[in-house]
């Protein structure tokens, strides 16, 4: 990862100085270093501003949780939403330190558009691509020839959702093709955004979510008989069983490419933060446990 091994000694410092206000902190208390450390954050102005992708909500609040405890560092709102709709933000001004999509594509657009600074990109996590169904549905070894049959209604996400994307690209590859590429392409040649459901076996039976949490709704409620969304979802919501996975060379790979955002202030808090989001035992535990592996 670009920056993280001329980081290393500023984080060691940092540890020191955490590590230095904890041992003060122990004879006034447990909490009083903490405390100490977040209230010299907020009247230093030090606030990360993070967009991410819907998917990395739990598990986010969580790390930052931690970052804060860690190192005093506190967070703006962080404003989770789908990676295209978060692209769409920053090109109509919003402010951000650091860009986490669920997608390449979306990444290369934020970088063609000059939305991040370049050298900063990486790829942070790897995911997979599952079918879910309701809690007390009786599906189970859902395949995408399954599906393909058009005996089940479909959720997925809308064109600024990722995982619609990548669904939408495995959906393109059975036979006959469930979902038809505007460009014709099939797979991993296709983009997933622009096609159609017509004239396939799904025509009049899939419904596009604006989120993965929407996508999920639609299973759980009983809306739909199945959705495709993230393995991490299942995690996240809880409210949904995975019933199926697609192959990995039905689409392409599942990336979270991260950067830090062109017109930041704090950028190197900003990477200080993805240095230790991608290093931290403690961070890469929650990051586990909400499904995510890192790439």
């Amino acid at each position: 990862m670009k920056g993280l091994f001329r980081k290393a000694v500023a984080l060691a410092a940092a540890g020191a100085m955490v590590s230095m206000f904890t041992l003060t902190g122990c004879t006034q208390g447990g909490s009083t270093a903490a405390s100490s450390n977040s209230s010299a954050a907020s009247e230093s102005g030090v606030q990360l501003q993070i967009f991410a992708a819907n998917s990395l909500t739990k598990a986010m609040d969580e790390v930052q949780a931690l970052y804060t405890e860690q190192t005093g560092i506190i967070f703006a709102d962080t404003q989770y939403e789908g990676s295209g709709t978060l692209v769409e933000m920053l090109g109509g001004g919003a402010y951000a330190d650091i860009l986490i999509t669920a997608s390449n594509g979306t990444m290369d657009a934020a970088e063609e558009k000059g939305y991040i600074n370049d050298d900063t990109r990486f790829d942070m996590f790897t995911n997979e691509l599952v079918i879910v169904s309701a809690l007390d549905s009786t599906l189970e070894d859902v395949t995408l020839e399954d599906i393909a049959s058009g005996t089940y209604t479909l959720a997925v996400g809308d064109a600024n959702v990722p995982a619609g994307n990548y669904a939408k690209q495995s959906l393109s590859t059975t036979t006959p093709p469930c979902w038809i590429s505007s460009d014709g392409a099939i797979g991993k040649e296709c983009a997933g955004t622009d096609g159609t459901f017509d004239g396939t076996p799904l025509a009049g039976k899939v419904t596009e979510g604006s989120s993965v949490g929407n996508v999920c709704n639609y299973a759980n409620s009983g809306d739909v008989d199945l959705a495709m969304v993230y393995s991490s979802d299942v995690y996240r919501f809880g409210n949904v069983k995975q019933v199926g996975t697609t192959p990995n060379d039905t689409h392409k790979s599942i990336i979270y490419p991260a950067a830090i955002c062109a017109g930041s202030n704090l950028t190197q808090e900003a990477q200080d933060f993805l240095d230790w989001a991608f290093t931290n035992e403690d961070a890469i535990k929650i990051w586990q446990e909400w499904g995510f592996e890192l790439a």
